[in-house]
């Protein structure tokens, strides 16, 4: 198991990830199915169908329903969800520190309540890896702290440290669960995340530290949330001089398809977001020309597909005016063809990209996408 970089252009690179449950083509996108099925009606078997590479799965989530100790007698999250390749399970950490009303931050970990029924929960490193290794997924965050941004850069510089030794912690625990007669995935990977807030030398150093630690690949976290696109660029920027150049890299909850493209220009590898799916769900759909609104009255006679260069199966069958009426009259169909059309578009994008990066032409490949798939029309 391994990541192997084929090529680059300038930062941008083209590499394969290699996994005990397959081999992950990058740059990619990950598919967010946060409780194990995409929100929107969409199946893990619907995602094979929409050149989903990676699913991506949520620790705090599963671990509150179904339960990660239920996933685990049912056969891990592949047997569950049906999805055969690579699955990436957040910590939860993020989830912890945003929905969580009440919580007390301890150098064990992380006290708080259930968002669901307020059922006092204790979350720190070992809990964490011990959720995921129930879950089986492919590859396992580490336990960090998600940062308010923006924060006193006492706190960041604090949180950092923490974060560092709750990884320490991380890596401790997978290596024992991974040598347990009974843990479903005996190979299951362990990603560490880079924080430090928006201040660029906290984020170089913690870079520093945790590449040091030989972990499987490295996340940049805590961005996205908020701060304008300049400053997390220039974050980028800033870490990637200092990530390992043979371990595989990831932005965390990253982004709009132009995010997508300035993060492969910057060395990024692997994305996931909400994005295509939650705004499909409203009617925003992302095309080859643009962003479009399908609740708009002037595609309500409209003949035409969602994207006319797309060959997605939406595409294929129906057209703007009957997806529209769809959303219209609420109904569940809608959703479903709406969110298969976005996530086929950003699987389909990193697949173009893939391609101008092998055939050295990504940088005239960004040009051409530049101020046109990121337009509202």
């Amino acid at each position: 198991m391994s990541y192997k970089l084929l090529k680059t252009e300038n930062h941008a690179r083209r590499g394969e990830f290699t996994t005990v449950h397959g081999t992950v083509q990058t740059p990619a996108f990950m598919n967010v199915a946060t409780c194990g099925a995409i929100k929107g009606a969409v199946s893990a078997y619907d995602l094979m169908d929409l050149k989903c590479q990676v699913q991506l799965c949520n620790t705090y989530h599963l671990h509150l329903r179904p339960g990660d100790e239920n996933v685990k007698k049912l056969g891990g999250l592949h047997k569950f969800t049906g999805f055969s390749g690579p699955i990436l399970t957040d910590s939860g950490g993020f989830q912890v520190f945003s929905l969580a009303k009440l919580r007390n931050i301890k150098e064990d970990g992380v006290e708080f309540h259930s968002h669901i029924d307020g059922k006092k929960i204790f979350m720190g490193p070992e809990q964490s890896m011990q959720i995921q290794s129930n879950l089986a997924s492919t590859i396992a965050m580490a336990f960090d702290e998600c940062v308010e941004n923006p924060a006193p850069y006492s706190y960041a510089k604090e949180s950092c440290a923490r974060t560092t030794r709750w990884l320490e912690r991380c890596q401790k625990e997978m290596k024992r669960l991974n040598s347990l007669d009974d843990t479903i995935n005996k190979n299951q990977l362990l990603f560490g995340i880079n924080q430090g807030c928006t201040f660029e030398d906290l984020r170089v150093e913690h870079m520093k530290e945790i590449a040091e630690m030989e972990l499987d690949g490295y996340a940049i976290g805590g961005l996205a949330v908020g701060e304008p696109a300049e400053v997390m660029y220039s974050v980028i920027e800033a870490v990637e001089p200092y990530a390992p150049k043979d371990k595989i890299r990831y932005l965390m909850g990253v982004g709009t398809p132009m995010n997508i493209l300035e993060g492969v220009r910057r060395g990024v590898d692997l994305f996931d977001c909400v994005m295509p799916s939650r705004n499909a769900r409203h009617g925003q759909l992302f095309t080859s020309k643009g962003i479009i609104n399908l609740n708009n009255a002037k595609y309500m006679l409209d003949e035409s597909p969602v994207d006319d260069e797309c060959d997605c199966p939406v595409c294929r069958r129906h057209t703007k005016a009957y997806l529209r009426h769809l959303l219209r009259a609420n109904e569940m169909l809608g959703m479903r063809l709406c969110v298969m059309h976005n996530l086929y578009f950003y699987n389909n994008l990193m697949e173009k990209i893939r391609k101008a990066l092998d055939e050295g032409t990504f940088e005239q490949f960004y040009q051409s996408q530049k101020g046109v798939i990121d337009k509202r029309i």
